[in-house]
């Protein structure tokens, strides 16, 4: 028998840690603001007001690796190898390309980048690592027919905010606005394809654990020892509850069980990019045959609830939770419902899709080497006011999420 999850707010170890899985407090002051030209679409869309085309539009989008700087500062600190911020570099550029590709930018893009650092604890050779890993992934988006640039960026010396560092991109891009996937055509009858984040697809060059740049304040402290907290400090808010500071049972080098890495390996797997995908996608289909591509970032499993209208997201055949998943779940005990709102649990892109085109979807992600399924479909909202809402259904469980 299934066990019914009721629907909450913000609670459990996560929210304890001052990090938000809903960002209702976001959205309550975001959602009043000017939706641009296309409300319902995965990015704010604004008019072309660089160039006065009418017929063009402009995006632009904020994001950054998060704290997962902080593991690659640990890794570092405990290897010396400063090589680990390359990724660090991808992490920062695919949180934000991503997103843009859900309302379909694929050429054209500027990206700036800022650093924030205590001089003291970052030096040089780290810099020199960010900035040289921010040209080679572009050079690598360029060579997979991504079209960006660098223009430019900032760092920081602000020792009084940050301890350590931080490392933020800015994407700017300018598109036909006949050219938008806008998510508002999300509806009932749709299937949902999932695209894996884990594996290795045939343009990465190493396995990736799936992880992303998610989530990683609660994955840090979950896996990781004590032996972090009582060395490194400047890697926590002391003001956390004690028993949530690196409450792990492991060390970086530690074996991540059910996979060929270590945890800190694991951990620091660059975030894995969609853009050949959706390049090939939008090329092969149309845009009228996608009717929503959503990144389950900020929200995992849920993050799809804030697109569409009138829709009951019913997710039943998701794939089997990544190694780095399942440890984090059994030594954390974090309950299914929290882990999927967290985590993307092992896929993060969704292409929403008549049923038939479902066989074409799974083609091209096969094509590029990158584990894909059905994972879902939309069906009319069962929710007062027809309000948009989610239902996961996994290994005995039925997670709702209104």
């Amino acid at each position: 028998m299934a066990h019914e999850s009721k629907p909450s707010p913000d609670s459990g170890r996560y929210a304890a840690r001052g990090v938000s899985a809903s960002k209702n407090e976001v959205h309550a002051a975001v959602d009043k603001l000017d939706r641009g030209l296309f409300p319902g679409a995965f990015c704010k869309i604004t008019p072309d007001h660089l160039t006065g085309d009418s017929s063009r539009c402009v995006v632009t989008h904020s994001d950054g690796s998060g704290t997962k700087a902080l593991l690659a500062y640990l890794w570092w600190k405990e290897t010396g190898d400063a090589r680990v911020f390359r990724g660090i570099a991808q992490d920062s550029i695919v949180m934000n390309i991503d997103d843009l590709l859900c309302v379909g930018v694929t050429d054209g893009v500027i990206l700036s980048s800022t650093i924030n650092r205590n001089a003291k604890s970052i030096p040089g050779e780290i810099l020199a690592q960010l900035i040289e890993g921010t040209e080679e992934v572009l050079g690598m988006l360029r060579d997979n027919g991504f079209g960006i640039r660098s223009g430019g960026g900032e760092t920081a010396d602000v020792g009084d905010l940050t301890p350590t560092l931080t490392v933020d991109s800015t994407a700017t891009a300018i598109l036909k606005r006949t050219s938008v996937v806008d998510a508002t055509r999300i509806v009932p009858g749709l299937a949902i394809v999932g695209i894996a984040s884990h594996g290795r697809s045939k343009y990465e060059s190493v396995e990736n654990s799936g992880i992303g740049s998610n989530g990683l304040t609660s994955a840090r402290h979950e896996l990781l020892s004590k032996y972090y907290a009582e060395k490194y400090p400047e890697t926590f808010d002391r003001a956390m509850p004690a028993d949530l500071a690196y409450c792990g049972p492991h060390r970086l080098d530690s074996p991540l069980p059910g996979s060929k890495m270590s945890v800190g390996q694991a951990l620091l797997s660059p975030t894995r990019t969609y853009a050949p995908f959706v390049i090939q996608l939008i090329k092969e289909l149309g845009l009228e045959a996608v009717k929503g591509l959503i990144h389950c970032s900020g929200g995992g499993q849920v993050k799809c609830r804030r697109f569409g209208s009138g829709v009951h997201f019913i997710k039943e055949n998701l794939f089997t939770a990544p190694p780095v998943f399942a440890e984090l779940a059994k030594v954390s005990g974090t309950d299914p419902k929290e882990m999927h709102q967290v985590y993307n649990m092992g896929h993060r892109l969704e292409v929403y899709v008549d049923p038939s085109q479902t066989g074409a979807v799974l083609a091209i992600a096969a094509g590029l080497g990158l584990d894909a399924k059905i994972v879902g479909r939309t069906e009319a909202s069962t929710q007062a006011g027809k309000a948009n809402h989610v239902t996961v259904i996994k290994d005995g469980h039925t997670l709702s999420y209104a």
